[in-house]
């Protein structure tokens, strides 16, 4: 399995390598087929945020399936034992969940498919974008690449990423959201063909957004 490793405002130390290096195992023994490890530490110049000052991120892409766990701690060695931890779970599941599907068998998980209200009240509309916004939209992007650009003189920072994906259903979403341990995921419903966002609600229990114009509903309704 290949390791990369960098970090973010902060100089990775060789020693550091060395314990990812021997600690990796970990994962190689539930996914033999990891391809790829990408691990990155960043630090936080805060002092008053000194208990969560080292970051480790840690994506292992294993065929098809990319999981991907992170942590803060005081120092960068407990992060990445956190991270390790979170990771290893999400693999296991994968592990689990493909020999549940070779037995036929998925486990249903609730999902809300209510309607979305929308406010009648005209929604103000934004200002005009200045010249770094433009540019975070406007950059021509390859598949997996990223795009960091600062608002103006404003701490905000828009990074844009494109995604390469494939149709799925929404129980392949929600898998995939909780392999990577976000909130949400961004995917393209194969049903209806349309942008959805899975998101978690409270529990076992997720929602669904999915996204169409005005138009393609109103041509819907009349071909139907």
């Amino acid at each position: 399995m290949e390791i990369v490793i960098t970090g973010r405002h902060t100089q990775v130390s060789q020693k550091f390598r060395d314990v990812v290096e021997s600690k990796m195992n970990r994962v190689t023994a539930i996914a033999p087929d990891a391809q790829r490890a990408q691990i990155v530490v960043t630090h936080e110049g805060n002092p008053r945020q000194a208990d969560t000052a080292k970051r480790v991120e840690i994506t292992v892409v294993a065929g098809r399936t990319v999981v991907r766990a992170e942590a803060s701690s005081s120092d960068e060695y407990s992060a990445l034992d956190m991270a390790l931890d979170k990771l290893t779970l999400r693999l296991r599941r994968a592990r689990d969940r493909r020999k549940d599907h070779r037995r036929g068998y998925v486990n249903p998980v609730p999902v809300d498919l209510g309607p979305v209200e929308t406010p009648d009240e005209e929604e103000p509309k934004e200002e005009e974008p200045n010249n770094s916004q433009q540019a975070a939209v406007a950059s021509d992007l390859g598949p997996g690449e990223s795009v960091e650009v600062q608002v103006g003189d404003t701490p905000i920072v828009i990074r844009r990423k494109l995604h390469i994906a494939e149709p799925m259903s929404i129980d392949e979403a929600l898998y995939e959201m909780e392999l990577i341990g976000h909130d949400f995921f961004l995917f393209v419903n194969k049903e209806t063909g349309r942008p959805s966002v899975v998101y978690h609600r409270h529990g076992w229990s997720y929602g669904v957004f999915e996204i169409d114009t005005a138009e393609n509903v109103a041509k819907a309704k009349k071909e139907a």
